[in-house]
C-alpha cells in the first residue's frame, strides 16, 4: 500500500456538485498503482481500452453509505457501486489538494476523470449551485484554480485524464442571457472557459465542453447559437487539440434513446427534435463542426434509468424516483458518442429542500422533487439508497 491520505478543508464545501471533505468519511486509502512507463499522448476516443478510475473519494462516500444500511444484501449492493469510475468534481480552490493523490492512485489501463467546476459568478440561473467566486474574479480563477491545477496535470505526463469543462456555464449564455445574473457572469464565463481549455492543452488530456441537454439547447431554436458560443470559446483558445467535444445530460435524468422520448407529447415537442440524447448529439455535433469544433460527446448515464418521473423538461433538482443508469462503457452504439460515463456522483444531494435555507432554489420544492434533501453537495442516504434499488441494470 501507498499509504493513506486525510485532507482537511478549510472551509465546509457547497455547490450542486461539490463534494464533502473527506474527513467526513474517515480517510481515503490509496491502493498500489502502477503509472504507464511513458508519457501518454491521447488521440481518438480516450476512454478506448481504458477503464474509468473510480476514485477513492466517492468509495469513502459509498462505503460509508453502505455501512449505515441494516440489510445486508443492499449494503452488498452498495459495496459494489464504489468500484464505478466516476468523475471527480473540483469545484473549490480547497479541492486541488485532493487532485495530486488520487493521480497517483490511476494505473496504466485507466484514465482518471474529473470535472472542473469553479467559475466566477458560477451557474448563474440557479441558486443552489452557486460557487466560491464572485463575478470579476476572473483573475482568482486563473491564478488559483487554474493555474495550480494545471501544474499537478504537468507532473503526470504518463497518466491519461479526461476533464469535463464548467458544466451549465455556456448553456446558460445561449438561454438565460435576459437575467442579470447571468449578463454579469457572460464575460467571465467566455474568458474562463477559453483559459481553461487553453492552459489545460497536454498531450495526455482530453476535454469535453459541457453542452447542457437536448431539453436545453436541443431546441432547434438553440441548436446552432449553442454551438457558436461553445465554438467561439474553443477558438479564442487556439482550437487546443486537447479538445474532443462536448459532455451532455451532466447530472441529468434524460434518456439515451427512449422514443418517444418522455416529453415527445407535449404540445411544444414540435420545436424540439431532440426528444433523447442521441438524437441531441446527432442534431448538436454537425452545428459543433459546422462552427468549427470539434463534435465527439460524452454522456452522463449516472442517474436516468428511470423516465416518466418529471413534471416539466427543465426540473433538475433531486428528481424522486430516480435509478443509477448504464454503467460506464464504450458501447454506446454511436460513432459520435466516445462513452457513457458516470459525471454527477449518485449520492450527493442537488440542492436542499428547506426553503428558508439561504441557497433554496425552488425547484428543489417542485413535487417531483425528492423530500427532505439536504444542501447541495452533501451526502444524501435516502436518495442514494433509492438509486440503488431503482438501478438498471440492477447491481
Amino acid at each position: 500500500m501507498k499509504g493513506a491520505f486525510s485532507i482537511a478543508l478549510a472551509s465546509a464545501i457547497t455547490g450542486v456538485f461539490a463534494l464533502p471533505s473527506p474527513t467526513e468519511n474517515g480517510p481515503i486509502t490509496a491502493r498500489a498503482a502502477a503509472a504507464c512507463s511513458t508519457p501518454v499522448r491521447l488521440s481518438g476516443n480516450p476512454f478506448s481500452g481504458r477503464k474509468i478510475h473510480a476514485n477513492a473519494f466517492y468509495a469513502s462516500e459509498v462505503s460509508s453509505a453502505a455501512a449505515q444500511m441494516t440489510d445486508s444484501a443492499m449494503a452488498s449492493a452498495a459495496l459494489k457501486v464504489a468500484d464505478v469510475g466516476t468523475f471527480m468534481w473540483l469545484d473549490k480552490r480547497d479541492k486541488i489538494p485532493i487532485l495530486e493523490p488520487t493521480l497517483k492512485d490511476i494505473e496504466c489501463g485507466e484514465i482518471g476523470a474529473f470535472v472542473i467546476y469553479d467559475l466566477p459568478g458560477r451557474d448563474c440561473a440557479a441558486k443552489a449551485s452557486n460557487g466560491e467566486l464572485a463575478v470579476g474574479e476572473l483573475n482568482i480563477y486563473k491564478s488559483e484554480y487554474i493555474d495550480p491545477i494545471v501544474d499537478i496535470f504537468k507532473k503526470y505526463p504518463n497518466t491519461a485524464v479526461a476533464l469535463v469543462i464548467e458544466p451549465d456555464s455556456l448553456p446558460n449564455l445561449v438561454t438565460n442571457i435576459d437575467l442579470q445574473s447571468c449578463k454579469d457572469s457572460a464575460s467571465g464565463y467566455r474568458d474562463g472557459v477559453a483559459y481553461a481549455l487553453k492552459q489545460l492543452n497536454l498531450p495526455n488530456i482530453a476535454m469535453y465542453i459541457d453542452a447542457g441537454h437536448g431539453g436545453w439547447l436541443g431546441w432547434n431554436d438553440n441548436l446552432k447559437p449553442g454551438a457558436k458560443v461553445l465554438a467561439d470559446a474553443y477558438k479564442a483558445a487556439g482550437s487546443p487539440k486537447a479538445v474532443r467535444g462536448v459532455s451532455t445530460n451532466v447530472a441529468g435524468w434524460n434518456a439515451w434513446d427512449m422514443v418517444p422520448g418522455e416529453f415527445a407529447d407535449r404540445s411544444d415537442a414540435q420545436w424540439n427534435k431532440a426528444q433523447n440524447e442521441k438524437k441531441y448529439v446527432e442534431l448538436f455535433s454537425p452545428q459543433l463542426r459546422s462552427a468549427g469544433m470539434p463534435g465527439q460527446a460524452i454522456v452522463d448515464t449516472g442517474r436516468n434509468a428511470v423516465q416518466g418521473l418529471r413534471e416539466e423538461w427543465g426540473h433538475w433538482c433531486n428528481v424522486d424516483g430516480a435509478g443509477f443508469g448504464v454503467r460506464p462503457t464504450t458501447d454506446t452504439g454511436s460513432s459520435l458518442v466516445d462513452a457513457f460515463v458516470w459525471i454527477k456522483p449518485g449520492g450527493e444531494s442537488d440542492g436542499t429542500s428547506d426553503s428558508s435555507a439561504d441557497r433554496y432554489d425552488s425547484f428543489c420544492g417542485h413535487s417531483d422533487a425528492y423530500k427532505p434533501s439536504p444542501e447541495a453537495g452533501e451526502w444524501h442516504q435516502e436518495y442514494f439508497e433509492m438509486l440503488l434499488r431503482n438501478a438498471d441494470p440492477q447491481f
